[in-house]
């Protein structure tokens, strides 16, 4: 299990906070793992140097395993702004969305992409919600757009119950979407057992964020993101699961906070090291 996981392991490009894509390379040389989930926003605008990434990333050996897209106007003050702002369900900004949507497919496209993961907004538990169908189209579009170009598409987690998710993803049934599986994310927005909202989202997943939290009794308020490992996931059960169903997604660090993050992604990279080589 340990040498298909480590083949597996990967970085969240977003992570390093690279002003450059020569800064990227340095910072993923420095980690010790040369595949990358890749922010494709950068890319798309082609400043700083961004729209040779691709060659550059060749060049230097680096291996693209996924794309990543923000949506514009996020606001991650607080849980109530991110929910007002977040994803495809703001009307005021789905048209320069759906204008970027539409470059980004073709820069994942071009970059052999075979995954792209997003932020798709908080998905109302009542169907009758009028943001349920308002989601459910502009998902259903960007799915398609991307499915065309034989690109599959992933939902980060956290922002509903594994439950929930699951059910939008039936309803909206399109194969080729899935889950992106951030454990971390559970605890933050306090939506879940991590370990038991895996196992419900199995059938759907696509790909994992390796992140790490602690979390808060303060209702409506973030916990703590902090290094894997350190935290409260169960990576032992975590892993137990991926095994079990024989997954063979890409495993991505992502760390969010802090003013080491080389530093805490090579400590968790070790970690999760000591722990498969004992499994």
């Amino acid at each position: 299990m340990a040498s298909n996981i480590l083949d597996r392991l990967a970085v969240c490009s977003w992570s390093l906070q690279p002003a450059t894509p020569q800064a990227l390379i340095a910072d993923l040389n420095a980690i010790g793992i040369p595949r990358a989930q890749i922010a494709l926003d950068p890319i798309r605008a082609g400043e700083n140097g961004w729209g040779d990434a691709p060659q550059l990333f060749a060049d230097a050996g680096i291996s693209c395993v996924s794309g990543m897209m923000v949506t514009i106007g996020e606001d991650y003050t607080s849980m109530e702004s991110i929910r007002r702002t977040g994803g495809v369900v703001p009307d005021q900004t789905w048209e320069g969305n759906w204008a970027n949507f539409q470059i980004n497919s073709d820069v994942a496209a071009s970059m052999g992409l075979k995954l792209v993961t997003i932020h798709a907004g908080f998905l109302p538990e009542d169907e009758s919600d009028p943001d349920f169908a308002r989601l459910m189209d502009r998902v259903t579009e960007i799915a398609d757009l991307f499915s065309d170009k034989g690109i599959d598409l992933a939902f980060e987690t956290g922002q509903e119950t594994a439950e929930t998710l699951v059910a939008f993803l039936q309803q909206l049934g399109r194969p080729k979407v899935g889950v992106n599986f951030d454990p971390a994310n559970m605890i933050l927005y306090q939506k879940g057992d991590p370990i038991d909202s895996l196992k419900t989202l199995a059938p759907f997943l696509k790909q994992c964020h390796l992140k790490d939290a602690r979390g808060t009794e303060v209702s409506g308020a973030w916990g703590d993101e902090v290094v894997v490992g350190t935290g409260e996931v169960d990576w032992k059960a975590f892993f137990a699961v991926l095994e079990e169903r024989n997954d063979a997604g890409y495993l991505c660090f992502e760390r969010e906070f802090g003013a080491q993050r080389v530093a805490d992604i090579k400590a968790g990279a070790q970690f999760v090291r000591e722990l498969t080589d004992s499994a």
